[in-house]
């Protein structure tokens, strides 16, 4: 990744343009913007940015197709900023393979976060990423398959360290429930989000200092959960 990162924004809404370009440039990225998206496909092909900004609304592909077929070639981080805020396209967007989803009208603080995330990630990636994982006093070995909770061991059955091990390689993004039952579980578990929601439970008593109310293991309605992470 370069000194400055460069990110490639996809949207039909001249002021959305105006507004992110400007922002993004004051935190020192490097911007280029794109109206439709056959021209945002063809930046990112030319350009190879850093990460994708994308619209699911455009005048001539809608951003699921967009998003389909970059991840045909790319792996790219994409994060979809979208009017569009209906559990149907965030799940969908999501599984198709965007990293995030923020719904306009959105935060600069938040968009900026988002963004940061989806490049960490993507240069631990780039690296072969992270074996230790942090969250407060949580630490998870994932090269040991080991868990600790301020220096004491946790003891996981396998199927809730896999879990927790995915979205701790992940932390930071929100994994749908059938990207999880898939990883986990196996394709053919995809719709079974009964087994997700017991598994998660059982994490969240041993892992959380209050499970009712968790801070690492975090939901997102209707959609999936995200690992919340130090970094």
């Amino acid at each position: 990744m370069t000194m400055q990162p460069h990110v490639l924004v996809i949207d039909d809404e001249p002021q959305i343009l105006r507004a992110v370009r400007t922002i993004l440039t004051a935190k020192h990225f490097r911007v280029s913007v794109a109206a439709r998206g056959e021209e945002g496909l063809t930046l990112a092909a030319a350009e190879q940015p850093d990460l994708i900004i994308l619209d699911l609304s455009l005048p001539d592909l809608d951003g699921i197709e967009v998003c389909r077929r970059l991840r045909e070639w790319s792996q790219v981080p994409i994060v979809v900023l979208s009017v569009r805020d209906t559990e149907r396209d965030k799940v969908a967007a999501l599984d198709i393979g965007a990293d995030d989803y923020l719904t306009k009208p959105f935060g600069i603080e938040e968009l900026l976060a988002r963004i940061r995330v989806a490049l960490r990630h993507s240069a631990q990636g780039k690296a072969g990423g992270e074996h230790i994982v942090r969250s407060g006093p949580l630490e998870i070995d994932l090269a040991e398959y080991r868990v600790t909770r301020s220096g004491v061991e946790v003891r996981l059955t396998a199927t809730e360290f896999r879990l927790l091990a995915h979205l701790a390689a992940h932390a930071g993004r929100v994994l749908t429930h059938r990207a999880l039952l898939t990883e986990v579980w196996g394709p053919e578990y995809a719709e079974h989000v009964e087994y997700l929601r017991v598994f998660m439970r059982q994490l969240r008593k041993k892992l959380e200092a209050d499970p009712d109310h968790p801070e690492i293991l975090t939901t997102e309605p209707g959609i999936g959960y995200r690992f919340i992470s130090d970094d």
